[in-house]
């Protein structure tokens, strides 16, 4: 009994989702809320949140009570993008170029797995600027690749926006300094 008062307290505190809203989820980007289902897992039944992302069709199965855990969250609001935009903007005093490649890929990497859209919005402008000046290595470029469609897929989606217009304004705001 007290494992049930426990779950209904974490229950109350934690975002609801519904079928058909858009979340985001951690590393993954913008996806839909297909189902909401029961499953037993270890003898015991819980509600799963079953995610389709949008970019690459990929399902996750997300337990309901889990969702702060994961990081699963709305899409960023409307009024919310230029703050986005300020971030990528603002330049760093060092973009790591003075790091080993594999220390800035730890790094942006514990980035993107945050979920948050301002973190992935300083691992695209700090790559984007460093390629500018160097090649990128292998796993830099997929990160850059990676924060690229994550801010693009999130940005168009909350604008309700075409990416291609998005990924413009965007490379826009580089040349404004």
């Amino acid at each position: 009994m007290k494992k049930k008062a426990k779950e209904q307290a974490t229950k109350k505190k934690v975002r609801k989702f519904h079928v058909g809203d858009l979340a985001v989820y951690p590393a993954h980007g913008v996806g839909r809320i297909e189902s909401i289902e029961s499953r037993v897992v270890n003898g015991e039944e819980h509600d799963f949140y079953i995610m389709k992302v949008l970019d690459n069709d990929m399902v996750i199965m997300i337990p309901t009570w889990n969702v702060e855990s994961v990081g699963l969250r709305d899409v960023i609001s409307e009024k919310d993008i230029p703050q986005v935009y300020e971030v990528i903007k603002k330049r760093r005093e060092n973009p790591g170029d003075n790091q080993t490649w594999n220390r800035r890929y730890r790094e942006y990497m514990d980035k993107i797995k945050t979920g948050s859209l301002y973190e992935v919005a300083e691992v695209f402008r700090d790559l984007f600027l460093l390629k500018l000046t160097k090649d990128l290595s292998f796993g830099e470029r997929k990160l850059y690749d990676t924060a690229q469609i994550l801010l693009v897929k999130e940005l168009s989606t909350a604008r309700n926006a075409d990416e291609k217009a998005i990924l413009s304004e965007i490379e826009l705001l580089f040349n404004t300094q």
